[in-house]
């Protein structure tokens, strides 16, 4: 189905064709005519299944410039409530309205002053209900409540804080709701405050046949961060996302990739809004080659052209490594997760491997050169700027870079044959 199919204004339609939007994907396909029916809407969609469009269009369809806040939109991290404020912005503006998004780490009073000429919050919940306590923010006016990414916020522990919020919106509104996964505790909230909601399925966005699932058995923990350099450098011709299980860990893995020539930056929860900004946007932009990050990247992010994700602390859960690699192998491209297990990782590594359809194949260990990963008070200097220019740039001419595509793709030893 085409974008000019949708029953949308013709402003509406026009911009989504001067963004380039041509084919509708599909949970925008199943959903955007039931929202502009008016009805409460569950949606189990991934990120990057173009979920946030799905709900954005036919909310700014039914809204109206000028008559206050009329859409609270809900999310659990700060990241994602830039990147859904973006794609409202980006689709309003043609039509005058405005989005503003409400998130933690950052100043209130500008947030206050624009809350007063904005039709649309994207906001955090923590950030939401400070407003809420000031005064600063007034629901009465609303006419749509979306929750995005429902689960992880859940999953964050945010919902009595989502329960208080959304006793305050009025109960004439339509509620949206979006969740990679439908629990328990998501039932009991559409049970609670969703009418007669109307349930939307979409396919996996990370093709089984596309992503390919490898670990690395590794017989002493030194050896871990070398085999990493190894496999940046000569076997990942993509941008790649390094998961680590703790804010020091990520700073330690970052740093140390810089000393070794590759352009690293990373993402945890105790950098400023800022630099975590920065570095996601460096690495949508391929400023950098590689983003080491704590599980705040695993979920509501879409970056693109993400061709490997390595798990260099195990993940405990299932779950938890599922969110992980879908980074990776999405929109038809082929993907690689590879996870670099050690002793103390064999625990976490059983219980994943009790999943359903998880195809994850152990891969010979390749040569790699001895490097040491120095730790010194450097985490403490967690979130700092850029990799330093110089030294090893891949894919220069003349460089065994690992960003040199011109070469064959190594495997990582012996794959499973595809039928």
């Amino acid at each position: 189905m085409k974008f000019n199919e949708l029953n949308l204004s013709r402003k509406l339609l026009e911009t989504a064709a001067k963004l380039g939007f041509e084919t509708l994907t599909d949970i925008q396909e199943k959903a955007v005519p039931r929202i502009l029916e008016g009805k409460d809407v569950v949606g189990q969609a991934e990120t990057g299944s173009g979920k946030t469009i799905a709900f954005a269009l036919p909310i700014m369809d039914k809204i109206e410039r000028g008559k206050g806040l009329q859409v609270l939109v809900l999310t659990p991290t700060r990241e994602l409530c830039v990147q859904v404020n973006s794609v409202f912005n980006d689709f309003g503006k043609d039509s005058g309205l405005k989005a503003i998004s409400v998130y933690g780490g950052v100043g209130i009073e500008p947030q206050i002053k624009n809350i007063r000429t904005s039709e649309i919050v994207v906001g955090t919940p923590g950030r939401i209900l400070d407003h809420m306590s000031r005064g600063t923010i007034s629901f009465s006016n609303v006419k749509f409540l979306v929750l995005d990414e429902t689960d992880r916020m859940l999953d964050m522990g945010f919902i009595d804080d989502v329960e208080r919020i959304i006793r305050q919106v009025p109960k004439n509104r339509q509620t949206l709701m979006f969740s990679a996964t439908i629990s328990y505790d998501i039932e009991g909230i559409m049970k609670r405050h969703l009418r007669n909601p109307v349930m939307v399925w979409t396919k996996s966005q990370v093709d089984a046949r596309k992503l390919r699932q490898f670990y690395y058995d590794i017989h002493y923990q030194n050896d871990k961060f070398p085999i990493l350099v190894h496999l940046l450098k000569h076997a990942t011709p993509g941008l790649a996302i390094v998961f680590c299980g703790t804010k020091d860990e990520t700073s330690i893995v970052a740093k140390n990739l810089r000393k070794q020539g590759i352009d690293a930056m990373e993402i945890h929860g105790g950098m400023t809004q800022h630099m975590r900004e920065k570095s996601l946007e460096s690495l949508k932009r391929e400023k950098i080659d590689v983003l080491v990050a704590t599980d705040v990247a695993a979920r509501g992010l879409d970056i693109k052209n993400v061709t490997h994700v390595y798990n260099y602390d195990v993940p405990k859960t299932g779950k938890e490594y599922i969110h992980r690699i879908g980074r990776t192998a999405r929109a038809g491209e082929d993907g690689d997760a590879i996870t670099l297990l050690t002793n103390r990782d064999h625990d976490n590594f059983r219980r994943i491997n009790r999943e359903e359809d998880l195809d994850i194949v152990q891969a010979e260990v390749p040569r790699f050169e001895r490097v040491h990963m120095v730790r010194d008070s450097f985490s403490q200097r967690r979130g700092r700027g850029p990799p330093r220019r110089g030294g090893f740039r891949p894919g220069k001419p003349g460089s065994s870079g690992r960003n040199n595509r011109s070469r064959s793709k190594p495997r990582f030893g012996r794959r499973p044959k595809r039928n």
